[in-house]
């Protein structure tokens, strides 16, 4: 199994890879500033791009600079 950090919404970078607390990965292909948040656009497993948006201080569970290839 491989070591998951936890980071700030603000920490993240382009090809850092969040993993849910059910195992599933989402690659980080943007960030952007929305205001006081961030947007963070991410594409899964299966090629699905999606999107969400967080507080900058929000916590998420990080594999730091990996690829779905890796997953």
């Amino acid at each position: 199994m491989e070591a998951v950090e936890l980071k700030q919404t603000i920490q993240l970078a382009v090809g850092d890879t969040l993993v849910s607390a059910a195992g599933s990965v989402y690659e980080i292909t943007k960030l952007a500033r929305v205001g006081r948040g961030i947007r963070v656009h991410y594409v899964t497993e299966a090629g699905h791009a999606g999107r969400f948006t967080a507080a900058p201080d929000a916590v998420t569970r990080v594999r730091r600079s990996g690829s779905l290839q890796a997953a």
